[in-house]
């Protein structure tokens, strides 16, 4: 009996010993993993971050200093500004308040005292001179939203690089293509929705000849690429005069993302209970009244997890787009593709085009994610 008590403590040590290692374990498995998403996360994020504050920046400061700079940091600022005479010549040593040094020294700029540079400002034409202090400078110094307007507009822009050229380019009217592509994402979701939700209600509860091949055979469109089918439909649309339309546009992408659709709406309308449609053709629904009244309010999950996989894809399309409807109708994908062509260097007009074309489908996702989960997940359990 006494070495039945004596060994009961060391058994009961033994347990928690046990359980606080495999605690440890969890919680530094925990913590590897929660590190890992943040630098995944952090390696995603930071770069967009960068994009999007750039697209804010001035031009000159631009290709002067990294987005980071709109921090709170400490940084030369211009504070006073004057011109040389016209008949001084730049080609020999130019004396500035008393400091003597070439033009090309005064172009890197010198401190002539602690905390103040002087800068010349542009070639040797100019003979502007930049005065520098060194100063704090608060967060979004400089922040403007000319490179937003600039982009929307259609008219001649112009702008100072880090050299002091004055730059004109031609602006591409990015608000049409932002219309544009409206025009051409809004129809080309609504369609196929539509129709899918019809034809994924008569697979999963009506019954007619040949029901299974056909299911069949949408599925199995989820493999087709759409390359193949661009020439032939290209050479029909030119033939009945669809070419470069809208109306082209919304029925190549309607056929694009019907298999998906149908596939998607199936899943989700087949789990919906058996009751509720037994009950409705009791009280003398016709298999249209059921549609309209349950089945489509039933699914809006499914609908609106369709709604987004299909509006990003037609937003974000650039081939069919250059296919169907090339320059007529310029989308965004093709004016900024245009636009990497027309103005590489241009940073500040190709970050603010990029995060316009960014706005319209963050709203379509953050508006509707709610219902995203639930309309992927429908119908993968069956219980």
């Amino acid at each position: 009996m006494s070495t039945a008590i004596k060994t009961k403590p060391k058994t009961g040590a033994g347990i928690k010993t046990s359980k606080s290692i495999d605690e440890k374990k969890e919680a530094s498995v925990k913590f590897i993993i929660t590190a890992i998403l943040i630098i995944i996360v952090a390696a995603w994020t930071i770069p967009t971050l960068g994009v999007f504050v750039t697209s804010f920046r001035d031009s000159r400061d631009i290709y002067g200093s990294g987005w980071w700079s709109v921090l709170p940091h400490k940084d030369l600022v211009k504070t006073e500004e004057f011109e040389l005479s016209a008949d001084l010549d730049p080609n020999v040593p130019i004396v500035i308040e008393g400091y003597t040094a070439s033009f090309e020294e005064w172009r890197q700029g010198i401190e002539v005292e602690e905390g103040k540079t002087i800068r010349w400002y542009g070639n040797k034409r100019s003979r502007k001179i930049e005065v520098f202090e060194e100063k704090w400078i608060g967060f979004g110094a400089n922040m403007t939203l000319q490179n937003y307007r600039d982009v929307l507009s259609g008219g001649t822009l112009e702008f100072t690089d880090a050299q002091g050229n004055t730059i004109t380019r031609q602006g591409n009217n990015f608000a049409d293509a932002v219309l544009n592509s409206i025009a051409v994402a809004i129809p080309a979701t609504v369609i196929p929705i539509l129709i899918a939700a019809f034809a994924a209600y008569a697979f999963a509860w009506m019954e007619f000849p040949g029901r299974r091949p056909l299911f069949i055979m949408v599925v199995a469109l989820l493999v087709v690429p759409l390359q193949i089918a661009l020439i032939p439909i290209l050479r029909d649309f030119t033939r009945w005069g669809l070419n470069g339309t809208f109306v082209g546009m919304w029925l190549a992408h309607t056929g694009f993302g019907l298999p998906l659709a149908v596939y998607l709406l199936y899943n989700y309308i087949s789990t919906l209970p058996k009751d509720i449609f037994e009950s409705a053709y009791l009280d003398g629904a016709t298999p249209f009244v059921t549609f309209v009244r349950l089945v489509l309010p039933l699914s809006i999950p499914a609908l609106a997890s369709f709604a987004i996989f299909q509006f990003l894809w037609v937003w974000n399309d650039y081939l069919v787009a250059l296919v169907f409807l090339g320059d007529q109708n310029r989308v965004v994908t093709s004016a900024l593709a245009a636009m990497v062509g027309e103005k590489g260097a241009d940073w500040h007009l190709l970050t603010s085009g990029a995060f316009m074309s960014m706005i319209i489908p963050l709203a379509v996702f953050f508006g509707l994610q709610r219902f995203f989960v639930r309309g992927l997940t429908a119908g993968s359990v069956k219980g």
